[in-house]
């Protein structure tokens, strides 16, 4: 019992207590060491990195190698009594500070008035701020004046995993140190050197399957190899350590690989299974997945696998499998796989999760082949003639100006092609022949019948499309395609439905009346002065918007605005009631509606005549 009470766990025993201790960190332990050495030792330094990478251990090594009674020196001689003290953390003048626990101002107040006090036997007064970011922003801006003008005396080690919390005055204060990940191979190198120390049996690949679990960090590597000695009590393989982390074994997963990039899910989720059967974890299980995937990623953009024995334990080509499935289909996939692992976090059903991420991946098509083969159809399609389906107008010439309106509008059409000019008779031939290239014959249909179509569209497409399509005059088929006819003075409605999305909208409510695809095209009729003595009665507008537009220029109407604060919502239609009503173009119900004081709306209806 007295034994275990003073059991120290691998990751403390083993701490580096030399600047050459600190695996993966030798530009920080360059850096610190010659500035001893040069005799330009700051004030204030900043130690930047991931967790477990070594920030608080270097913060002692340096503490040491300035308190050392033979310094300070490069490297400590952990022989005399600061050593000793400060690596026990007994030391005096070396205050190690938890800022997630002491954030407040009040803190930072006593610590000001520490400052002012001489060390008690050393040389410095080194203060370890541990999770500087933690502190607030007052505690911030307490400690910013003696960070950046301390006594001589006094020493700061800030360390932080999130730098960027920390506000730019007290970076522009600091020295910073980047702290690495620690690489894969030299954490299992170091894992192997502890595993001879304590006289165990661990298989090679046992340890480098903990250091490539352990990320980049060192400490959580050991605290897995603790864990791991702890539980077996023989020598201690590879199952071993897929059973303590909850991950599937190589040869598992690399089935779970070659399902997937088969495209085969019901393999892939039988690979899945047997995984997880064995213990693993769905969370382990789809990172040993991305490790994969990762590989063959590097593979696909020319960069060799880094980790030639985790190819070899899946039993999969990685780079032979990278370059089957192409780049852009690896970046999908991992993307899969991460917002599956996000989810997992939060969810209460990880295993559907990860069969869902794995049927997804197994039914993901080749997104290389797809992009060639859009190129290839997008290379082949033919251009798209003015005035095709796409809704750009064809410009007609006008009619006679004394001419009534003809009642056949195909003959008025083929009247018009005959008195163009050649360009455009040649640009409307090309477009016919387009249509028809792409496009079965339909049978003929009445005219009755075009309009009637045009007409059910626009009423399908509503808003200010349908009351712009509502200003067509004539329309008729043309095999598979709409030709509509539009007033010259209708050069906004056609500007409008020319729009790329107003034109496919408006042939998808043709498709639909019609139960096939078909296209449409705008035909403008250039204007035309009235005929002397013509008594052909000049039609009101009929779209709301043109309604609008003339009555919000009558004189009544903008005073009665004025008046009312009111803005004009509906414009209605003259009602005639005899014929000689009819004919007065300019009489319209127009209904206002103003504000109130309360929020709610008064109806202000009015007449007038033009």
């Amino acid at each position: 019992m007295a034994e275990s009470a003073g059991y120290q766990v691998v990751a403390r025993r083993y701490r580096p207590q030399r600047f050459a201790d600190l695996v993966g960190q030798e530009h920080v332990a360059k850096g610190l060491s010659g500035a001893i050495e040069s005799g330009r030792i700051g004030h204030a330094y900043l130690f930047t990195g991931a967790r477990g990478v070594g920030k608080t251990s270097a913060a002692r090594i340096y503490a040491k190698a300035l308190e050392c009674e033979r310094g300070p020196a490069a490297e400590p001689c952990n022989a005399c009594d600061s050593c000793r003290a400060i690596a026990a953390g007994q030391d005096v003048d070396v205050v190690e500070i938890d800022a997630a626990s002491n954030r407040g101002i009040d803190e930072i107040r006593q610590l000001r008035q520490n400052v002012a006090v001489r060390p008690a036997r050393g040389r410095f007064k080194i203060y370890i701020i541990d999770e500087v970011h933690m502190l607030t922003r007052e505690a911030f801006n307490a400690l910013l004046k003696t960070l950046e003008e301390p006594p001589a005396h006094v020493k700061f080690v800030l360390c932080t995993t999130e730098p960027e919390k920390l506000p730019i005055t007290i970076l522009s204060r600091c020295q910073r140190f980047d702290f690495t990940t620690v690489a894969t191979g030299s954490i299992a190198g170091r894992l192997a050197q502890i595993v001879e120390a304590e006289g165990a049996d661990v298989a090679p690949e046992a340890l480098m399957l903990i250091a490539r679990r352990a990320a980049g960090s060192m400490r959580d590597s050991q605290s897995l190899l603790e864990q791991l000695l702890g539980s077996a009590t023989g020598p201690i393989g590879v199952d071993e350590v897929h059973a303590l982390i909850g991950t599937g074994r190589e040869e598992r997963i690399g089935e779970l690989v070659a399902a997937i990039a088969a495209r085969e899910p019901a393999r892939a989720l039988a690979a899945l299974d047997a995984s997880l059967q064995g213990g693993a974890d769905p969370g382990g299980v789809l990172d040993q997945l991305i490790a994969a995937l990762r590989e063959s990623l590097l593979a696909s953009v020319g960069c060799a696998p880094e980790s030639l024995a985790l190819a070899q334990g899946l039993g999969v080509d990685l780079a032979a499998l990278g370059g089957r499935l192409g780049t852009a289909t690896l970046l999908a996939m991992l993307q899969i796989l991460d917002q599956a692992l996000a989810r997992m976090r939060t969810s209460g059903h990880a295993a559907l999760l990860a069969e869902m991420a794995v049927i997804r991946l197994a039914t993901l098509e080749d997104l290389e082949s797809l992009a060639a083969a859009i190129d290839r159809v997008a290379s082949a399609a033919p251009p798209a003639a003015a005035g095709g389906p796409s809704g750009q107008p064809a410009v007609r010439p006008p009619p006679a100006a004394a001419a009534p309106r003809p009642s056949n509008p195909p003959a008025q059409k083929k009247t018009a092609e005959l008195t163009a000019a050649p360009a455009d008779r040649e640009a409307v031939a090309d477009e016919r022949a387009a249509v028809a290239a792409v496009a079965p014959a339909a049978a003929p249909r009445a005219a009755a019948d075009a309009r009637a179509a045009w007409r059910q569209a626009a009423e399908g497409l509503g808003g200010l499309a349908g009351d712009f399509a509502a200003e067509a005059v004539a329309a008729v088929w043309q095999q598979d395609r709409l030709e509509v006819e539009m007033p010259a003075a209708s050069t906004a409605a056609v500007a409008f439905l020319r729009r790329p999305e107003v034109a496919a909208a408006v042939n998808r409510a043709l498709a639909e009346i019609a139960g096939r695809p078909v296209g449409h095209v705008l035909v403008v009729a250039a204007s035309a002065p009235a005929a002397p003595g013509a008594d052909e009665p000049v039609r009101p507008p009929t779209s709301q918007v043109a309604l609008v537009r003339e009555v919000s220029e009558h004189p009544l109407v903008a005073h009665a605005r004025t008046l009312f604060d009111a803005s004009i919502r509906r414009v209605d239609p003259p009602r005639p009631r005899d014929r000689r009503s009819a004919a007065q173009p300019g009489a319209l119900a127009v209904e206002a509606a103003p504000a109130t004081a309360d929020g709610d709306e008064q109806t202000v209806t009015e007449a007038h005549d033009g």
